[in-house]
């Protein structure tokens, strides 16, 4: 077991203590009135967005949307009609500059019993602050270390950041354990005769306000995958630049410098605590 300093561990676990935070009081609201809870709070909109989409929602109604002072409420209705008014709006934010980087990808809004009520472009999530799905591997060696990604400069969101050895967002029809097989392929090359071996360990639900696009809500489900000494990651998809083996000790200071992406920190830093001793 690798031996980590008190204090860095202790740093460590305040980061997962934090993980889950309130949307701050200025964001509106997002009502979903269908599903088991009618009512429930569902996302988050920032107040940067709230004057353009009155102003396109008073222009031009879309079904099932209502914007009231105090919040947006999306009316019940069967989820491929729901999910077509929901493309709507989306456009509408896209095209007013508030969704960078359009994936053409869907993700699925599911409920806390498995029902799917709504699918939208991937990239619109955050901008209204709908919880997403994502799939994170912390690829690790028998002597202790840890593999990682480097992110390609191209991409949109944290590029240069380091990323687990895989890890993806959850598309609509894919299962997690689907969705981290897939990732390790195209991101790591991890054939189906190692992923098949892939441990799942938990999952940790992140939320934090991001500075000028949203609130991103996301549940990590969280694998561990033991790597052969002489396995070497290749990326097949582009959005990895090259890959890392360090060990934990190296691993929890490059997260205190802040070198990974937020999921990737939180992701490690929990493979961390449970692997070391002070």
């Amino acid at each position: 077991m690798t031996k980590i300093s008190t204090s860095t561990l202790a740093a460590l676990e305040e980061m997962l203590q934090n993980t889950a935070r309130s949307a701050p009081q200025d964001f509106l609201p997002i009502h979903f009135a269908g599903g088991l809870n009618p009512g429930k709070v569902i996302g988050h909109l920032n107040p940067e967005f709230i004057p353009f989409l009155q102003d396109s929602l008073r222009k031009q109604p879309i079904a099932h949307i209502q914007m009231n002072h105090d919040s947006l409420i999306i009316q019940s209705a069967i989820p491929t009609v729901l999910s077509g008014s929901l493309a709507q709006i989306a456009d509408r934010m896209q095209q007013g500059g508030f969704i960078p980087g359009w994936r053409h990808e869907e993700f699925a809004w599911i409920d806390q019993n498995g029902h799917e009520y709504f699918r939208m472009e991937r990239s619109a999530f955050r901008t209204f602050g709908f919880r997403s799905m994502a799939s994170h591997v912390n690829g690790y060696t028998k002597t202790g270390n840890l593999w990682f990604g480097r992110r390609s400069e191209s991409k949109a969101a944290d590029p240069g950041r380091l990323d687990n050895l895989a890890a993806g967002g959850i598309k609509a029809d894919e299962t997690p354990w689907v969705n981290v097989r897939r990732e390790l392929w195209e991101e790591a090359g991890v054939p189906p005769q190692i992923s098949d071996f892939i441990e799942p360990v938990g999952r940790i639900h992140l939320r934090r306000p991001i500075q000028n696009r949203g609130f991103h809500d996301e549940l990590l489900y969280i694998y561990d995958l033991a790597l052969a000494e002489n396995f070497v990651p290749t990326n097949h998809d582009g959005e990895v630049s090259g890959f890392i083996e360090i060990t934990l000790s190296e691993a929890a200071a490059r997260i205190l410098a802040d070198e990974f992406t937020s999921d990737a920190a939180i992701v490690t830093a929990d493979f961390i605590l449970r692997n070391t001793k002070a």
